[in-house]
């Protein structure tokens, strides 16, 4: 059996986010359509404020993605088709989410759990020394679709 060790709060491992994603087909714009049709600007929107690691966990059946968030970064507001969890490691992220006719907010700190249920939308702002996380959901990575909503976005 071959290991796999990643730190994820060393700060050598983390590179800038690939911004060419407004294209990405699984990326859905909540009035409709596809993120790539949409007002708004995905590279300059996440532009230098989050970073993936060049460690990857090179396993298919589970299914995360481990980011890192510059401080006080505002992840527009956005829901996915499956369950969704977030693993705090470092830092912390402060969640405004639907609940019934409102919204609440809560806030994930290290060692913290989130979980959204698919279909709810929420946005999440990085807190004053940023956040590193992983996100995983029940299902294929490639069976995650993401809808964007309007609000949080850099205009094109």
């Amino acid at each position: 059996m071959t290991f796999t060790f990643g730190d994820l709060i060393d700060d050598a491992d983390w590179v800038p986010m690939n911004l060419d994603q407004q294209s990405t087909p699984s990326y859905f714009w909540n009035d409709g359509g596809l993120l790539a049709d949409a007002p708004v600007d995905f590279a300059k929107t996440f532009r230098e404020e989050m970073f993936t690691t060049t460690k990857p966990i090179d396993m298919p059946r589970f299914n995360r993605n481990p980011l890192r968030v510059k401080p006080n970064f505002v992840v527009p507001r956005h829901h996915h088709n499956v369950d969704e969890m977030l693993f705090v490691f470092q830092g912390e992220y402060s969640i405004e989410y639907d609940e019934g006719d409102g919204r609440e907010t809560v806030v994930v700190s290290a060692g913290d759990v989130f979980l959204s249920r698919a279909g709810t939308a929420y946005t999440m702002t990085a807190g004053p020394s940023g956040v590193t996380y992983i996100e995983t959901w029940p299902r294929p990575v490639s069976e995650l679709e993401t809808v964007w909503h309007n609000e949080g976005w850099v205009a094109r």
